[in-house]
């Protein structure tokens, strides 16, 4: 199958229901017999998306730079790890690795992973699949400017809708095994 990179919160964040919702994703990767790419951290809803992944079978990748090994304490647990000297390499080796990306809810880490993939698709050409799961609302507010940004003429339309928003678990599982890209 193909490798699926997920972005979100190496923190738990002030909703329960963010951590159960990264659980849930983990254990559909694993069922769609992909292998989970990360940031490597045993914390927050990363920790728990992969050890919802391991614990489904599944494997899991951590891309962890150096720096943050204290910090984001390294998840002892992977598949494979991999730590890279600094932030950048971190995120040009989950892009290197991956075949496509979903972020879920997360912090300024997790909004910057995201813009840099949906970014670099357009300067490289083609793109790989990109979506935003979110069956809380939490992207409510940026789904809504970037539709903002879109009629304003500073997004095409076409690079608009190269991020898919998906709320409901059925539409992640059917945009995992190929579908709704």
């Amino acid at each position: 199958m193909s490798n699926v990179c997920v972005f979100c919160g190496s923190h738990p964040g002030a909703n329960v229901r963010w951590g159960e919702q990264a659980e849930e994703v983990g254990r559909m990767i694993a069922a769609a017999g992909h292998t989970l790419v990360y940031g490597g951290s045993s914390r927050g809803t990363m920790g728990r998306l992969a050890d919802a992944t391991l614990s489904a079978g599944g494997n899991v990748i951590g891309v962890l730079p150096q720096s943050l090994i204290d910090r984001e304490l390294a998840h002892p647990s992977l598949t494979r790890l991999e730590i890279v000297p600094d932030l950048m390499t971190r995120k040009e080796r989950m892009i290197a690795l991956s075949d496509r990306f979903v972020a879920l809810p997360g912090g300024i880490g997790t909004l910057d992973e995201l813009f840099e993939v949906w970014t670099l698709g357009l300067l490289r050409g083609g793109g790989r699949p990109l979506a935003l799961f979110d069956e809380t609302g939490f992207y409510t507010s940026l789904v809504a400017f970037l539709d903002h940004a879109t009629a304003a003429g500073f997004v095409t339309t076409e690079v608009r809708e190269r991020l898919v928003m998906l709320d409901r678990r059925a539409d992640l599982d059917a945009w995992l095994r190929g579908g709704a890209d």
